[in-house]
């Protein structure tokens, strides 16, 4: 630096020039950015921020906070960052639900319709076995003792096979059996008579003279699909544009208001329950009735515990169940739910609970896929009241009307 000073007083320039240049560099040292490549710092080790719009910079080991002049707003996080240390998070399991949107029972007229496939698919006796012998040339006692023990597998019972029997016979000897068609048109014909297509099969579920809302209990042993029935059922109702109320009167098993409060929910029927497990079963059944009738309801379903037949105690409970109900409003079904599959103790069954809760109409669940279609016919005999709803299958809308008609074209075409 002296040498270049010494250098320019030999030239001839003014001292003055000198000095102002000097002077203009000091400054520009002062403000130049960090020199080395990719430095941050000066050779202060001061951190330099980019500069700003006009070139002037900051230097942040230098800044300070202003009295009075309010904090720079927190940078806000990128997308998918942690939030910040300290900051409030919302744990999942506190965030409100989103309400499950209700589903729409399917439609219920058709829907035996599919019973007719499966029953087609089942081998039922009462179908090909039947239309087999028939068909034959001539009809030995063999073939009549075949045809008996065919209907007797298949659950008609012995008083309706003889009936059935004794008709054919006297069919044949007037009218023959050489045509195929013909045979099939007579059996449909002696078929539909025993299963009763005249009974009323209409479920009663009109509101009471005084606006109370029709009452349905629904009975039957362990393990027939009750609880499940009562839930389809009043999907059945709200298909067809009914408002229902549900009673879990079956207090004993701890699952069974739980399970009819899902079923419920699905379609956006409140379900009455007790909040402890053993509770008495007719206080929750009144208390169902009551709310339904308080909030204007077309039906309340009420669900009882699974009893056997031959136990006193819990048959004596039933009725209490019942005279406790009525005092709020008159029972409009007792429908008593049968597996097809049980055969004749399913028989057993409804003539206990006949006596004791006055049935008025049958559920026969698990008919899909059986042999057994005859119990059809034996327990309206038995009982004298008709079968009203059956079971297709295990799909929340696999609950269908009886249709006679329906039901005998389904085994013919098994």
């Amino acid at each position: 630096m002296n040498d270049t000073l010494a250098t320019l007083l030999a030239a001839g320039v003014p001292i003055a020039i000198l000095i102002a240049l000097g002077t203009l560099l000091v400054r520009r040292r002062g403000n130049r950015p960090p020199t080395g490549p990719g430095s941050d710092e000066d050779s202060s080790g001061s951190v330099l921020a980019p500069p700003r719009p006009g070139g002037s910079t900051v230097d942040e080991t230098t800044a300070v906070d202003v009295p009075g002049t309010p904090p720079a707003p927190a940078a806000e996080p990128a997308s998918g960052s942690a939030p910040p240390a300290g900051a409030a998070v919302l744990e999942p399991e506190l965030l409100e639900p989103e309400a499950p949107a209700l589903e729409v029972p399917a439609p219920v007229a058709g829907r035996l319709a599919r019973l007719r496939g499966r029953l087609a698919r089942s081998g039922s006796p009462l179908g090909a076995r039947l239309l087999q012998v028939l068909s034959r040339d001539h009809l030995t006692e063999d073939d009549w003792d075949e045809l008996e023990e065919t209907l007797l597998l298949a659950d008609v019972g012995a008083g309706p096979s003889a009936e059935l029997i004794e008709a054919l016979r006297t069919r044949v000897r007037v009218e023959g059996v050489k045509d195929p068609a013909h045979v099939r048109t007579m059996l449909r014909e002696q078929l539909l008579a025993l299963v009763d297509p005249a009974l009323d099969r209409e479920l009663s579920t009109a509101r009471t003279a005084d606006g109370a809302p029709a009452v349905v209990l629904v009975v039957g042993v362990n393990g027939t699909g009750k609880t499940t029935t009562v839930g389809k059922l009043a999907r059945v109702l709200v298909a067809e544009g009914r408002t229902v109320v549900l009673g879990a009167a079956d207090t004993f098993r701890a699952a069974a208001a739980d399970q009819l409060q899902t079923w419920g929910s699905r379609v956006g029927v409140h379900t009455v329950r007790s909040d402890r497990d053993g509770a008495d079963p007719a206080a929750v059944a009144f208390d169902a009735v009551r709310q339904g009738r308080s909030e204007g309801v077309d039906v309340v379903l009420v669900d009882t515990a699974g009893r056997l037949q031959n136990k006193a105690g819990l048959m004596d409970e039933l009725g209490k169940i019942t005279r406790v109900i009525t005092r709020e409003a008159p029972l409009s079904e007792v429908l008593l739910v049968l597996d097809a599959t049980t055969g004749q103790n399913g028989l057993n069954q409804a003539r206990v609970f006949g006596e004791v809760a006055g049935v008025t109409g049958i559920v026969l669940t698990k008919l899909d896929g059986t042999a057994k279609g005859g119990i059809v016919v034996a327990v309206q005999r038995e009982l004298g009241v008709p079968v009203k709803l059956v079971g297709l299958g295990e799909g929340p809308d696999d609950l269908a009307p009886f249709d006679p008609e329906a039901f005998v074209d389904g085994l013919l075409e098994a």
